[in-house]
């Protein structure tokens, strides 16, 4: 039997959703594939983040302060090579063959690839189950698409803790 679930997880910089979403990779028992994004820190300071392909690992730089070629969103330019040969390939991979689409996150970097858009859109109109994370204040239509017609979980510092056994019980699991 298939678990089925389409959830959303929201929240603020920081606040988890990353690593929330790494850990319910390892406990929901269905095959994963997708594209999950990190900070990059250098003596304790953020330089960039990097782009993980969730089925290989295959690593890319997301974004990074040093990097000069590309759309600049803050202080950081945008790797658009690597979202589109790692993050959307992961994607695409992730409809063709996994159980688990995992995207995280909707947010102002991936979307400076006019490719990532139409991407989210196939996963959204297929029937795989989704684990997809959207900045807290993300303005897109994408975003705010996702977060009504997928289960929405806001993740704060308070219920960080928990949040992981709340989805998984979404998803079928008990923890």
């Amino acid at each position: 039997m298939a678990i089925k679930g389409r959830v959303a997880i929201t929240g603020r910089p920081g606040v988890g959703k990353t690593t929330t979403i790494e850990r319910l990779v390892e406990i929901l028992p269905l095959s994963a594939g997708g594209m999950i994004t990190k900070e990059i820190r250098v003596c304790g300071h953020r330089v960039g983040f990097s782009l993980v392909d969730v089925a290989t690992g295959e690593q890319g730089i997301l974004a990074h302060i040093h990097h000069r070629d590309g759309p600049r969103i803050g202080r950081y330019t945008v790797d658009l090579r690597s979202i589109e040969e790692i993050g959307i390939r992961a994607i695409r991979h992730a409809i063709d063959r996994c159980e688990l689409i995992v995207i995280d996150e909707i947010a102002p970097m991936e979307l400076t690839s006019p490719l990532f858009v139409p991407a989210i859109e196939e996963a959204l109109a297929g029937d795989r189950s989704l684990l997809i994370s959207t900045h807290a204040h993300a303005d897109h239509p994408l975003a705010h698409r996702v977060r009504q017609e997928l289960t929405l979980f806001r993740i704060k510092q308070g219920n960080r803790d928990g949040i992981v056994s709340e989805i998984a019980a979404h998803f079928g699991v008990e923890r």
